[in-house]
Formats: C-alpha cells, structure tokens, sequence
C-alpha cells in the first residue's frame, strides 16, 4: 500500500483544492482520513473505497463524498487517476456526515478540471465552487458489505473466496477443509460476519462483479467469473440483494426499481 496524501486547504476565498494521484491496477492507499471533507472521483478507471467493512465501486458516473475524518482505504481495479476535491468544513455547507455516494455528469467533471487552474480570479473561483456543491445531490445507493471475520477458521474460508468468488464448494466442504463440523462453521460465520454463509459469499460476488462491470467487461463472462450458472441467475441475484440493476447501481440512476424486468 502506498501512503496517503493529505489535501490543504489555503487561506483564501475558496473552500475547495483540487488534487491528483495516479493509481495503478491493485494499488491501494493505507487507511488514512483527512482534516477536510473529500470528494474521491476519477474520469478514467474504477476506484475502490473501503470505510470499514463497506466497499465502494466506483466509475467514473460516480464519486464518494467522505466526511472529514472518516478512516478509508482509496484503491484501483483499474489503472486510474484519483481526483480529490478537499472541502475546508468551516467554508462549506455540505455537512453530510456519512459517506455518500453522488453522481457525476459531464457539468460537474468539468468543473472539477476548472477549479484545478492555478489562474483563477477570487471571483470565478468562488461561482465554480458554488456550482459544485448545487450538484451534489446523493445517490440512492445501497453499498455492499462484506464483514471481514476476526476467527481464524472463518478468515481462512472467507481468503478462499475472496480469492476465488466463483469456487463453488459448499459449506460443508469448507467445514471439512478446515477441520469443523458443518454446524460449527454455520455458527461461526454468523458469530463472526452477523451474516449466514450463503449471504456472504453472495456479497463477495456481487461486489468483484461490479468492479468488473465497471471495467466494461460483458455481463455474461462476469456472472460466469464471481460463480453464477446464467446471466439471469447473477442479475436476480443483484437485484435481489442491491435493490437494483448494475447498470442502473453504477450508472447512479435517481431511483431503485421494486420490481421490473431483469436487465444488465
């Protein structure tokens, strides 16, 4: 992992600096957290973020707002460039105090490269950053947790499939890899995950498939890649869990369907 960069703020009119950081595939920043609010975006790639078990994918449709001193993990699936807006909290009205997702349209992009000029005037400097904050507007997302066990007999099944999503073994066959009894490691994994082993592992998959998807990588060999049998048994199961499509998680549509017609 690599360290963390912190943005300042400057005394000054504005609230909001502009920083860049090039991320190659796999690469991670150490848990880290910032005096300012952040806003984690990149025009290119997929960024993940971590804030505790909850995982962020994040395209370039979307960014992550990350409240002032909220310890978070910022990384690539794909090569990219993290684009952090840092928010001076006293000169922003923006308070949201969780980490919120929101969506980023051809308007906001612009205007993010526009406030990393070193040339601007006090005054168009301030009715940019104004422009910025009107657009932020949250996403009605449902993030993908994934506990990470703390017993060593669970972390040891819970490594394998974060390895391999798609390993199609059964919780008995772990059970006995690991030398416990079946029930044993039912017990555990709600002890230690507070979720049943099939909803992890559930977890586990939707969340690489979405990175994937993110990368543009066809829905079909994706679902074939985190261990579904079809294209529709992957898709009723994202929506199942997120409440949603993965087009519609990763495009930042303004509303989750109820229901409707299976679609990527």
């Amino acid at each position: 992992m690599t360290k963390a960069e912190d943005g300042a703020v400057p005394p000054g009119v504005g609230a909001i600096v502009v920083g860049n950081f090039p991320l190659a595939a796999g690469q991670w920043i150490e848990p880290h957290s910032h005096p300012q609010h952040q806003l984690a975006w990149t025009r290119s790639g997929v960024l993940g973020i971590a804030v505790k078990d909850t995982h962020w994918v994040l395209p370039p449709t979307r960014a992550l707002w990350i409240p002032a001193g909220v310890v978070h993990r910022t990384g690539a699936t794909r090569e990219a460039v993290l684009c952090s807006l840092y928010l001076e909290p006293d000169r922003c009205h923006v308070d949201w105090a969780e980490p919120t997702p929101v969506g980023v349209d051809g308007l906001l992009a612009h205007l993010i490269s526009y406030l990393n000029r070193q040339d601007l005037a006090d005054d168009a400097r301030l009715r940019a950053e104004a422009v910025v904050l009107d657009l932020l507007h949250p996403l009605p997302t449902t993030p993908i947790d994934v506990p990470q066990p703390v017993d060593e007999r669970v972390r040891a099944v819970a490594d394998t499939l974060l390895t391999d999503p798609a390993d199609q073994r059964s919780l008995e066959a772990h059970a006995r890899a690991i030398g416990v009894s079946r029930r044993t490691l039912t017990r555990l994994f709600v002890q230690d995950t507070g979720m049943s082993f099939d909803r992890w592992r559930t977890h586990v998959r939707l969340r690489s498939a979405l990175s994937l998807l993110a990368e543009g990588r066809p829905v079909s060999g994706v679902a074939r890649d985190v261990g579904y049998a079809t294209p529709s048994a992957f898709l009723a199961a994202f929506r199942r869990t997120v409440g949603t499509s993965p087009k519609r998680y990763l495009n930042g549509d303004a509303a989750f369907e109820a229901s409707g017609p299976t679609s990527w």
